[in-house]
């Protein structure tokens, strides 16, 4: 990722990147739920995120440092998780 304060989607992140999350935000029916579970699983504003490892196919599904915590989550999923690229 380019170093900026432009706030982007996990989703777009690859193996390597970190970032800061800015903000979680999920539409549709189940947004809801599908926030709310992201926020429990740690990806809260400020969380230090970095990408360890990306699937094989459709480089999906990803692993995700969020602090101390390793989290696995779609890239679908991924993509209501804003972050604001850090150094790596």
């Amino acid at each position: 990722m380019a170093l900026d304060t432009v706030s982007r989607p996990l989703s777009l992140a690859r193996k390597g990147d970190k970032g800061v999350v800015s903000h979680v935000h999920a539409t549709g029916e189940a947004g809801h739920d599908l926030e709310r579970r992201l926020l429990e699983m740690g990806f809260v504003e400020g969380a230090k995120v970095e990408v360890l490892h990306e699937g094989l196919i459709g480089r999906d599904p990803i692993a995700v440092r969020v602090d101390d915590m390793r989290v696995a989550l779609r890239r679908r999923e991924a993509g209501f998780i804003s972050i604001e690229p850090q150094a790596a």
